[in-house]
């Protein structure tokens, strides 16, 4: 008991004071780490097109059909005529703004197609994203609970599968069982979600689940080993013996702690599927930003391919960045690991 008239000390008072300084220092840090990585990407993009053998402006237009006039042009238009800082400098501040160029093959700027194929990507990604989770998080619980048995065999042997074999293996095998064997989907192209919903999900519904299959190995066999783990817990054990049912100490208590690992993984994952949809929407037709990317290799469209590569390559950044700001807010031992380093 104090001494009347004196303030009582709280010990830790000051913590949670203490906590969000090196929280705030921490966020700092990753910003600063994003700012650094982003002008990295921006560089080595920007030298895409400009360390390419021979003349810029002839790659961009091609061998067919150039004329002094339309080099002039391209070199006008990306200040050719300028040192490479100088030049960087300029398409750095213009790729800010959102003007990523101009194509000289379907001479449309590269930002509005990209804005026009974004949310067919995203749709792709989403979907798949959902699905994997929806099966991979009960089959990671159920494996981990029932390890070693008959029905955990058989789901390591199927996601061993699902990592070793190629998507656009996949991709292939399922277009010839729905498509071409049983023709309950169609092989290819699009129908937009405005015009037709069901007809959108039918041709989304195999991109979607060749990008999925490899999720659902990965988000499965994470989540058995840290469930496998959190299984062995004292507090487990705890409640267990307090008589809790198997669903509510598989669920409410063995799951969360488990999922951290999970959830860093998902989001890295979104990454990973931009990169995958350039194969899956040129294999499926899809007219999403991979094949945006491709056609623009196979045109020699340097100006998008350039465009549309920085825009991945910051999506993949940024959401990295996200992910990792949230596994610190998710995980309080991440916290308080970095407060007793620094205390």
């Amino acid at each position: 008991m104090g001494v009347e008239g004196s303030p009582i000390r709280v010990p830790g008072g000051r913590r949670p004071l203490r906590d969000l300084r090196y929280a705030l220092g921490d966020v700092r840090r990753k910003v600063f780490g994003l700012v650094t990585t982003l002008l990295a990407v921006s560089l080595l993009t920007f030298l895409l097109t400009s360390l390419l053998p021979g003349d810029p402006a002839v790659a961009i237009l091609g061998a067919n059909g150039v004329t002094q006039e339309s080099i002039a042009a391209v070199r006008k238009q990306l200040d050719l005529g300028h040192p490479l800082p100088a030049r960087y400098l300029s398409w750095l501040g213009h790729a800010v703004h959102g003007d990523l160029g101009r194509s000289y093959v379907l001479n449309r700027s590269v930002g509005s197609q990209i804005h026009a194929r974004l949310p067919i990507t995203l749709e792709i990604i989403v979907l798949s994203l959902v699905l994997a989770l929806v099966v991979a998080i009960p089959l990671g619980v159920v494996t981990a609970y029932k390890s070693s048995s008959l029905g955990d065999k058989v789901a390591s042997i199927g996601t061993f599968v699902g990592l070793a074999v190629p998507n656009f293996v996949v991709g292939v095998f399922l277009i010839l069982i729905f498509a071409v064997h049983w023709r309950l989907l169609p092989p290819s192209g699009w129908v937009a979600l405005s015009k037709d919903p069901i007809a959108n999900l039918k041709t989304a519904a195999l991109p979607a689940v060749t990008l999925a299959l490899p999720q659902i190995a990965v988000f499965s066999r994470l989540l058995r080993g840290d469930m496998r783990a959190t299984l062995d817990e004292d507090f487990v054990s705890f409640a267990d013996a307090k008589g809790l049912s198997t669903r509510r100490i598989l669920l409410g208590h063995a799951l969360r702690p488990s999922s951290f690992s999970l959830v860093t993984v998902a989001g890295l994952q979104v990454g990973f599927l931009i990169g995958g949809t350039v194969v899956i929407e040129t294999l499926f037709n899809v007219p999403g930003i991979g094949q945006l990317l491709v056609n623009g290799i196979y045109q020699r469209d340097l100006v998008t391919v350039q465009g549309v590569t920085l825009f991945v390559a910051t999506a993949f950044v940024i959401v990295n960045f996200v992910v990792d700001i949230l596994y610190t807010v998710l995980d309080p031992r991440i916290r308080r690991g970095h407060v007793a380093a620094r205390a």
